[in-house]
């Protein structure tokens, strides 16, 4: 016998775009065999009403052969030969009414009942599951919609609790639902090999009888083929109870499993999160704009195939692309007060997309499997070792400076810095100093400031008197004089990175040295949010301004730099040690480090 493909159902309460596919086939199948039943009960019913037609017909026969004496025919001599021999007619006749009355008896009972218990009782219920499921399936969308829409902050505990459990109750019913659906429509593939089987049987066993005892023209072979066909149906029947008392052992298994499986956001306090990741799939909210305020979202299941983030809707065959995820960036971000939300950035610096996850651990293993993706490591041999590696290596590049000396230089490019954050040796180029050397640069232990230390609203306290508050947002600050000269500034999109105190600013490779444990910083902590600002360069400062308020937010003059370099590998890290004098009379030296939309060899040349 072949083999019957089947759903599984451990795959029932993933409910993946791929088990859907395979489930629409099984729906397609079902539908054609309805629509296939329907016809051949048509035949069917034609023949038994065609044997039922033979049957009167042979009765009126029998009646007219026998009416025959009774006719007054004007030349009746000679008739009584006829009419002895009608009667003989008129007996068979009757006899074989007989037989033609066994028959379509016998075509009822084992021809068209067969097939009508079939589709009344089998097709029925696959039907009656269908719309089930899709109404629990319908109820578990609404509950995630609704968990969804849980407010990240100041939420009600008591109604984040109500919705946890409505939403794994429906995805309880609907688990029960689809294994349910999924074990009729398996059991359908071999009830339909019976069930087409079975009718025929029946058809030829009664005209076998009929002619047997007609005239016992029917042959032995003809017996044994039927015999065989007899001992296939069974043998199917057989295979049917071993397999659905094997869906009933694993529908039962798999209905024992904790109540954990079906909440979403269980483990929110400890999550075991998987930074190793190189592949991931599963549903997402997918923020989409439908004006200039207004916003929706919509629940899609996503995967990543090799470079790229693929989206699969239901339904669908086959999934397409959303976004190529090749040097690409991703962040966590808040995003309409809706809790696990992350943004991915093209490579360009435009924003690209924004997804919601339903569980803190599933947030963080995305942002970790697309930043692993996005480095290309799943372009090498071993992309799983490689992603240990890499993670374990960012590990080490914030440990203290005693074991600095055992943690390998990298050389692997990097061509955006978000991915960067997350791969600090990949970053760091053949420039970066040498292991021994890197407490004679930075002092072990150096805190890293990740926000500009001085707040806009101090800074224009502290730096500018009275003045005229402009409702327009712009600025009119009389303490930077060479504003007026446009010809003497330039102006780039950064985002501050990080500054820490340094040792020394004799080389460059001090800066190179604090990119790289800035980036590693933020790769360890997990921290990939960073704020745009303006980087407006003048004859005498260099001012970092907020680009929606026109406020600045730091100055720092040009005499103070003392050493501006950009990253080796990575055109678009920028830095640069600002000397600062101290109320105790000596001087402070500070590494501050920013990405660049544009090279960051522009921004050292017109900075020099």
């Amino acid at each position: 016998m072949p083999a019957v493909d089947k759903l599984l159902l451990e795959e029932a309460l993933q409910d993946s775009p791929q088990t859907r596919s395979l489930l629409s086939v099984f729906e397609e199948d079902a539908g054609t065999l309805t629509d296939y039943t329907n016809q051949l009960l048509q035949a069917m019913q034609r023949v038994y009403g065609a044997q039922n037609e033979m049957c009167l017909a042979t009765q009126q026969l029998s009646k007219q052969l026998l009416a025959y004496e009774k006719q007054n025919f004007a030349l009746g001599k000679g008739d009584e030969e006829v009419i002895s021999t009608l009667h003989y007619f008129s007996k068979v006749v009757d006899e074989l009414n007989v037989l033609h009355t066994e028959l379509a008896k016998q075509l009822a009972d084992t021809m068209v009942l067969p097939i009508i218990q079939f589709r009344e009782k089998d097709l029925t219920e696959v039907s009656t599951l269908k719309d089930l499921f899709g109404l629990a399936s319908n109820e578990h969308d609404l509950s995630m919609a609704k968990y969804s829409r849980l407010p990240k902050k100041k939420e009600n505990e008591k109604v984040k609790i109500d919705v946890v459990k409505e939403v794994a109750a429906a995805r309880r019913k609907q688990h029960l639902s689809s294994l349910q659906y999924y074990c009729a429509l398996n059991a359908l593939q071999y009830r339909k090999r019976v069930a087409m089987m079975e009718p025929m049987i029946g058809f030829a066993h009664g005209q076998i009888n009929f002619f047997k005892k007609g005239a016992e023209m029917f042959s032995q072979s003809m017996d044994s083929f039927l015999s065989s066909v007899a001992d296939m149906v069974q043998s199917i029947q057989v295979e049917l109870e071993a397999e659905a008392e094997k869906m009933r052992v694993s529908q039962q298994e798999l209905l024992s499993v904790e109540e954990s499986v079906y909440a979403p956001d269980f483990d929110v306090a400890a999550p075991q999160i998987n930074r190793n990741l190189i592949q991931k799939a599963g549903y997402l909210n997918l923020r989409n704009k439908t004006g200039l305020v207004t916003t929706t979202w919509e629940r899609l299941y996503f995967f990543t195939q090799g470079g790229n983030l693929m989206c699969q809707p239901r339904g669908a065959v086959a999934g397409g692309l959303i976004q190529d995820l090749d040097n690409c960036s991703v962040m966590a971000v808040d995003c309409e007060d809706r809790r696990y939300c992350f943004q991915i950035t093209t490579p360009n610096g435009k924003s690209g997309i924004i997804l919601q996850a339903e569980s803190r651990k599933e947030n963080e293993e995305w942002i970790c499997a697309i930043n692993n993706i996005s480095r290309q490591i799943y372009l090498t041999d071993n992309p799983e070792a490689v992603a240990i590696k890499l993670n374990q290596t960012a590990l080490q590049a914030v440990t203290p400076i005693t074991s600095f000396g055992k943690k390998p230089e990298s050389s692997c490019p990097s061509q955006n810095l978000r991915n960067a954050e997350t791969e600090d040796d990949k970053i760091v180029s053949q420039a970066a100093v040498r292991a021994d050397d890197a407490d004679e640069l930075i002092a072990p232990g150096t805190p890293i400031q990740f926000d500009i230390v001085l707040p806009a609203t101090e800074f224009l306290d502290q730096n500018r008197g009275s003045r005229r508050i402009n409702p327009f947002g712009e600025t009119e600050d009389e303490t930077f004089p060479e504003a007026e000269d446009s010809l003497l500034q330039q102006m780039f999109v950064v985002r501050f990175l990080g500054s820490m105190a340094v040792k020394t600013d004799n080389t460059t490779e001090v800066i190179y040295e604090a990119m790289r444990q800035v980036l590693a910083a933020r790769a360890i902590h997990n921290i990939f949010r960073t704020t745009e600002s303006h980087l407006m360069v003048t004859s005498q400062t260099l001012r970092l301004i907020d680009p929606q308020t026109q406020v600045t937010r730091a100055n720092f003059e040009l005499t103070s730099i003392t050493q501006f370099a950009a990253h080796q590998e990575n055109k678009r890290l920028v830095g640069f040690v600002v000397r600062t004098p101290e109320s105790t009379g000596g001087q402070s030296l500070s590494t501050y480090v920013f990405e660049s939309n544009s090279e960051g060899e522009k921004v050292c040349f017109f900075s020099s």
